[in-house]
């Protein structure tokens, strides 16, 4: 064989360092597709969660992990760019809820897309095995551990 048909086995950086490094590699790679979009990784995420769902804003708070004043200066600037709009909340007038607009609909798909594309890329180089194996332990550690 040889050193092109030969791949060495990564050194084992440990739980801690290995995570931390992923974690890394796709927050450059997030950060990318957001400047393309003139958007912060913050509002990249923003955008993520609204896909699916119309929080409040505390919910919205908790799964950014901002507080009150920050969530309502993030929300302000996604408004003020048409891409999200602010609704009183049917059971509660005094709530509000969040939603994504036609334009934010739009840019967050394109933002899911090129995101889709380019984290994907992280792993292009394991075999389809590894991969699904790598899905599956990151999905269940962040059911683990997250509310959303």
């Amino acid at each position: 064989m040889t050193e092109d048909t030969v791949r060495r086995a990564p050194a084992d950086l440990g739980i801690v360092d290995s995570l931390a490094q992923l974690s890394f590699l796709v927050q450059a790679e997030l950060g990318k597709v957001a400047a393309e979009q003139g958007l912060s990784v913050i509002q990249l995420r923003l955008l993520g969660v609204l896909r699916d769902r119309e929080p409040g804003m505390q919910e919205l708070a908790r799964h950014l992990g901002l507080d009150k004043s920050s969530m309502t200066g993030l929300v302000d600037r996604a408004e003020r760019r048409g891409l999200v709009r602010r609704t009183r909340a049917p059971h509660d007038g005094r709530s509000v809820r969040v939603s994504l607009t036609d334009e934010g609909r739009e840019v967050a798909r394109r933002l899911t897309e090129d995101a889709g594309r380019r984290v994907g890329a992280l792993a292009a180089h394991l075999t389809d095995a590894r991969r699904a194996l790598l899905s599956s332990v990151a999905s269940e550690l962040v059911d683990g551990h997250t509310g959303l």
